[in-house]
């Protein structure tokens, strides 16, 4: 059977299907399951009927509340909203400072890479591992039938983060996964994300994220740092997002075949 990737709407532009990668073991994550996307505040009536028919039930918005407010989803038919602003202003939730538990965990340096700083950074705060593990209970609960999305603004960081999450659980390699997230740059025009409006720290720097072609060397702000400070995801998901390896074994059955 043949699969589109890239679903085609009238609002969103960044809008797609996570499935078809292939993991180290030979086996695809399911399509029609997972999809990542940039801002949904934008659907057309068409696009409700779509999604609807796609049967994408949950709803989960990684963006702040200043972006939510300014531009909130456009929402459809049985739907379940999910509110998962993923960054944290609190700098006492923030473990990337902490020289002493990057030295435990071996944390490579990405002095040289903006983006994979940010993406670092999210990975060791505290609050931030919360919401990854707000999308992964979310993800465990879906019935079989059904399907899910999580989006930001662009659809490239925050989403960006998670992809890379859900693809190292189901055991997809790392240049699949980069792959993955460079799609975004011949998907998004980001010449309109040049008027996103900012009036704080985290809004601006969201916005400068934004206008930020994806580089793959930044995603490795992910798997290198959870490679080198947990030795695989495996044990990050159970250390830093409090899940067991019978949820993580549940939930490569659920999206493996």
């Amino acid at each position: 059977m043949t699969h589109d990737r890239i679903v085609a709407l009238d609002g969103p532009l960044n809008f797609r299907d996570i499935g078809g990668y292939k993991n180290n073991q030979g086996q695809s994550v399911k399509w029609n399951k997972i999809y990542r996307s940039d801002s949904l505040s934008s659907l057309s009536y068409k696009d409700k009927i779509t999604l609807t028919k796609l049967r994408i039930t949950v709803d989960c918005d990684l963006r702040s509340n200043y972006e939510k407010n300014s531009a909130p989803d456009v929402l459809w038919d049985h739907v379940k909203y999910v509110d998962a602003p993923l960054y944290s202003n609190d700098l006492n939730e923030d473990k990337a400072n902490n020289k002493l538990f990057r030295f435990f965990h071996h944390l490579p340096d990405l002095k040289d890479n903006f983006i994979g700083q940010i993406y670092q950074r999210a990975i060791l705060n505290t609050h931030s591992q919360e919401e990854f593990a707000k999308i992964f209970a979310e993800l465990l609960e879906l019935p079989e039938d059904e399907a899910l999305v999580y989006h930001c603004s662009a659809g490239k960081d925050r989403t960006g983060m998670i992809s890379a999450l859900i693809l190292m659980a189901l055991g997809v390699d790392d240049d699949t996964i980069a792959r993955d997230y460079l799609l975004t740059n011949t998907l998004y025009d980001f010449a309109l994300a040049k008027n996103f409006p900012s009036t704080d720290e985290i809004s601006s720097m969201i916005a400068k994220m934004n206008v930020t072609k994806g580089e793959g060397t930044a995603i490795h702000g992910i798997t290198d740092t959870i490679r080198a400070g947990w030795g695989n995801f495996d044990s990050f998901f159970k250390k830093e997002l409090g899940f067991s390896q019978s949820d993580l074994n549940q939930f490569r059955q659920m999206y493996l075949e």
